[in-house]
């Protein structure tokens, strides 16, 4: 990915819904497969139901085409996935900066099993304010609550 090539733009439910989902999707096999193939597809209805209509979303766009997508609610990350194949490239790093000149501070929560999510958002500076063992479904996963100040 050519750093030159990549845009920020708003969410646009009609282009972007389907493209967005499939993301989500799989980078979620990939980072969060611990959680397993069927919870995953679960949420995915929510995502596209829920999630994405009630959050600030913005799109990482290479070529014209979304590679990845950050979801705000307010000053929470409520998501930030990227392509799998386009992941390391810049775009997480780009939508994380777009956030933080809009919200001054970003507040995130991070599965602590995926270590490199964890390492992506230390390395940007992020630090860890607590932790508790279990997800906002109360299943045994645990979370990371971290806070970046602009």
């Amino acid at each position: 990915m050519n750093a030159n090539d990549l845009t920020i733009r708003a969410y646009d439910e009609a282009a972007d819904l389907e493209s967005l989902s499939a993301i989500w999707f799989e980078a979620s096999l990939s980072a969060h497969a611990f959680i397993g193939e069927k919870r995953l597809r679960a949420q995915r209805v929510l995502i596209e139901t829920r999630y994405l209509p009630q959050a600030e979303t913005w799109v990482a766009c290479q070529s014209g085409l979304p590679v990845g997508f950050i979801s705000l609610l307010d000053d929470f990350i409520g998501g930030l996935f990227v392509a799998p194949d386009r992941q390391g490239h810049g775009a997480g790093r780009a939508l994380v900066a777009h956030a933080l000149e809009r919200k001054g501070s970003l507040l995130l929560e991070v599965y602590t099993d995926n270590a490199r999510a964890l390492a992506f958002y230390t390395a940007l500076g992020f630090r860890e304010l607590s932790r508790r063992a279990t997800d906002s479904e109360g299943l045994p996963f645990e979370n990371a609550e971290m806070v970046l100040q602009g």
